[in-house]
């Protein structure tokens, strides 16, 4: 006790000092007419340390050359880095092989089975004016132009094909892409630039999510199919914001989902596009050829005139059972994709005989209109004979080619729930001989909905492929979800 105190008493006469120091008219200075006191300049001393501080170059140790025992060590132990993940069992692909033709009926492993896995809508997968056309456009072209559309590709076939859908469609102009799912993350991004701004709807294919991220805007979803939702997003992103006034944006939504089978709104969109000064992109793969009094899609169905919507898409290889793509809208947005989308600008142009065959679809659907109401027959005798399948119900809309299928009550896994359904096509497969297939998802994709079972259904069917496909998806869905009913 009697040795601290005079080191607490030593330590008080310091502190003291300091503070008289700083008290002391010697620590005061007049600065341009500004008094500073002592612990300012104290302050300053400090800041101008750290300045000097974070300035040094920081010390490095001279590099000591490895050995070459060193080296060889240092590689035997590196472990790179694996390039994927490991794939797990059920993630294998192994799908079944066709054999020939993918009509409403095909051959896989030499037996014959009813296809409910390709969008052949109208059946013309082997129509044979289609492929009467096909056959003397090859003779004639050759089986591609080896070059892009802008330098030595364009073939006057492809400008047939243009003028065709374009007058189809009554659009002043269209533009053929090398490859369907190409084309609408090829449009996207030749529009829709960095500081645009884009809703989009959250059930949206990968397609479409890829051109959504090229294009690097600002993307906004609103809830799927949901109208309430697409307005709010729109007010929430004008009301009040001059910033949006001034830049680009834009609405993108599919006429049919794939992910679903829904239809969605146009006549609703169009109201909320016009009140809030959006542009609308409509991707139509899979209504162009299916929906409307004579098959013109979405715009025909609504009763919306075609110039109310900016920009259209769609592929060619559903309905018109060729493949390739196209863009349809007004003369300046055609002409600007021919200098700015990476699609049409970089690939080789489309084989003159898919034209043809475009061309020929196209004037068979104008010859044949009944065709769209052999399909809608179809939809309607398949969405009867799924209405009480076990465990499984319709979600898709009753005039879509889709037929979509999903759990009623999900596992809470996204992998099981896939897992389920995939059991069920592939017993459907094996057992009955029927051809269908779950909605399978890439892991780029960044779609939310629930997974499903797609039936494709085609104009070709007939009573009794339906009445097939229905019983056994009853029989091997009863079985195979028994717990999950």
């Amino acid at each position: 006790m009697d040795m601290a105190l005079p080191i607490v008493n030593a330590t008080t006469a310091a502190l003291a000092r300091v503070s008289a120091a700083f008290n002391a008219p010697l620590a005061r200075a007049v600065v341009f007419g500004v008094h500073i006191d002592g612990h300012l300049v104290v302050e300053g001393l400090l800041i101008a340390v750290i300045v000097f501080q974070l300035s040094r170059k920081s010390y490095k140790p001279p590099k000591k050359p490895l050995s070459e025992k060193e080296v060889d060590e240092l590689c035997d132990e590196w472990e790179p880095e694996p390039l994927c993940p490991p794939i797990k069992e059920r993630s294998h692909i192994d799908p079944p092989i066709l054999e020939s033709a993918a009509g409403p009926h095909t051959t896989i492993e030499g037996k014959e089975v009813v296809n409910f896995a390709s969008a052949n809508y109208l059946g013309l997968i082997g129509n044979e004016k289609i492929i009467d056309s096909s056959v003397g456009s090859l003779e004639k072209y050759g089986v591609g132009s080896c070059g892009p559309r802008g330098f030595y590709g364009t073939i006057d076939v492809h400008l047939d094909c243009e003028a065709k859908i374009a007058n189809f469609l009554g659009t002043p102009d269209s533009i053929l892409y090398s490859y369907g799912i190409s084309t609408i993350f090829s449009v996207i991004p030749a529009f829709c630039k960095k500081g645009d701004i884009i809703v989009a709807d959250e059930g949206v294919h990968w397609a479409v999510q890829n051109g959504l991220y090229l294009s690097r805007s600002t993307i906004v979803y609103f809830k799927h199919n949901d109208m309430a939702s697409l307005a709010s997003t729109l007010e929430k992103l004008t009301r009040g914001n001059k910033r949006t006034e001034k830049i680009r944006r834009y609405i993108v939504v599919e006429s049919i989902y794939q992910n679903s089978g829904q239809i969605t709104p146009l006549d609703e969109i169009v109201k909320l596009k016009e009140k809030y000064l959006f542009r609308v992109i409509l991707e139509e793969s899979h209504s162009f050829g299916v929906l409307g009094k004579s098959g013109r899609g979405l715009a025909e169905h609504y009763g919306v005139p075609i110039d109310k919507i900016d920009i259209i898409t769609a592929g060619m290889g559903n309905a018109l059972a060729t493949d390739g793509g196209f863009c349809t809208g007004s003369a300046r947005v055609v002409d600007h994709q021919r200098l700015s989308s990476a699609g049409y600008v970089f690939s080789a142009s489309l084989p003159p005989y898919l034209a043809s065959a475009a061309v020929s679809a196209v004037n068979y659907l104008e010859e044949n209109p009944s065709v769209l109401a052999n399909l809608r027959s179809n939809v309607a005798l398949l969405h009867t004979g799924l209405s009480d399948t076990p465990g499984l119900e319709i979600s898709s809309h009753a005039l879509s080619p889709i037929v979509f299928l999903k759990l009623k009550k999900s596992t809470g896994s996204l992998a099981t729930d896939l897992d389920l359904l995939e059991t069920i096509a592939e017993q459907v497969l094996k057992e009955d001989s029927v051809f269908i297939v779950a909605s399978k998802r890439s892991t780029l994709d960044r779609c939310k909905l629930p997974v499903g079972i797609r039936l494709f259904v085609s104009a070709g069917h007939t009573e009794s492929d339906i009445s097939k496909v229905c019983s056994s998806l009853k029989r091997i869905s009863s079985s195979v979800l028994s717990d999950h009913v």
